[in-house]
């Protein structure tokens, strides 16, 4: 990966990407089996262990992506994109809009290869995530909610010239995303729903395309917060609708539609949604942390509120932790059972 990068050329421009090459679909075998490759050595194989909490007819199980290197699953894609593109495509450094995970395993991959990387985050990410994009190297900018909205779906930032890579829409990210179901069905061939915090649909997608296609009955359950729940809302729809979006501590998903060319996948992969209260949430951090001393930042800790609630079926339950990133302020409010929303 990224033995050479030589410098750019005008010709390069072509290169910045606008949008997907090509129709995105849900990841193949053959791909996702090419990603664990690409990440081995630098993901981890992330444990799966059971939830201490009583809740009849069911068991609850935690896919530990928080455990990761830089905290959070996103490592997983956002390598095995960089490491799937030559140093041609890479020579102007990369550029993304993200909450700040993503960033971060994009900017330690650039890093890797010597390139430059840049993130557009929205003004309420985390705090200790840009501080990590920072000691990454990475050129951070911060803007308001609606101007980061507009640089995701728009595929760019004015003034920045690098290759726009998707944190969600993108061919490698789904399936380095992908390879999370893959662990989970080796550990617990006898899973039967699956809890995942919707962002921007990716993880979804990724880990859905692995049930679908090895174990069609497990029910795939999007996990959206009192932010914005604009998953629910087009699965209702039959189509993405745009929903009210509020700033809120839960930065690591929420947004105000689901994608267009992520909703025929989102469509194809879940099997509902449901919504976790803010102060569901909280208590899902304080019983992770005070339970099992497992960090999870809100949006990874969505999933196990929801799975609390008994409103997603019995049976093998994971909750997918996807990321431990929260700001130390926020942390201890809510371990001292003060509100932080």
């Amino acid at each position: 990966m990224c033995s050479s990068v030589r410098a750019p050329r005008a010709s390069d421009r072509s290169l910045i990407s606008s949008g997907p090459a090509e129709p995105l679909a849900l990841p193949e075998e053959r791909a996702v089996a090419a990603a664990r490759e690409r990440i081995r050595g630098t993901a981890i194989r992330s444990p799966l262990i059971a939830l201490d909490a009583e809740l009849p007819g069911t068991r609850i199980f935690l896919k530990l992506e928080n455990l990761q290197p830089l905290g959070s699953f996103k490592i997983r894609p956002a390598f095995n994109l960089v490491a799937s593109l030559d140093a041609e495509r890479l020579a102007r450094g990369v550029l993304t809009a993200s909450a700040g995970n993503f960033a971060q395993g994009l900017a330690f991959a650039a890093r890797a290869c010597g390139v430059g990387a840049c993130a557009v985050v929205p003004e309420a990410a985390a705090a200790t995530k840009t501080e990590a994009l920072a000691r990454l190297g990475a050129k951070v900018i911060r803007v308001p909610f609606d101007a980061w909205w507009q640089a995701l779906t728009s595929r760019g930032f004015a003034g920045e010239a690098g290759l726009f890579v998707h944190p969600v829409a993108e061919a490698a990210v789904l399936a380095g995303n992908a390879t999370i179901g893959e662990e989970i069905l080796e550990d617990l061939p006898e899973c039967d729903a699956v809890l995942v915090p919707f962002g921007g649909g990716g993880l979804l997608c990724g880990i859905g395309a692995v049930m679908r296609r090895r174990k069609p009955a497990v029910r795939m359950i999007v996990v959206e917060s009192e932010a914005a729940t604009p998953a629910a809302a087009a699965l209702a729809a039959g189509r993405p609708v745009t929903v009210r979006h509020r700033q809120s501590f839960v930065d690591g998903m929420g947004s105000s539609s689901v994608l267009e060319e992520m909703w025929p996948m989102v469509r194809a992969a879940a099997d509902g949604a449901v919504c976790a209260s803010f102060a569901a949430i909280a208590d899902a951090i304080r019983l992770l942390a005070l339970r099992h001393r497992i960090i999870a930042e809100p949006a990874g800790a969505a999933s196990v509120a929801a799975a609390l609630t008994g409103c997603v079926g019995g049976g093998n339950v994971v909750c997918i932790i996807s990321g431990g990133n929260i700001d130390q302020a926020k942390l201890g409010a809510i371990l001292d059972g003060r509100n932080p929303y």
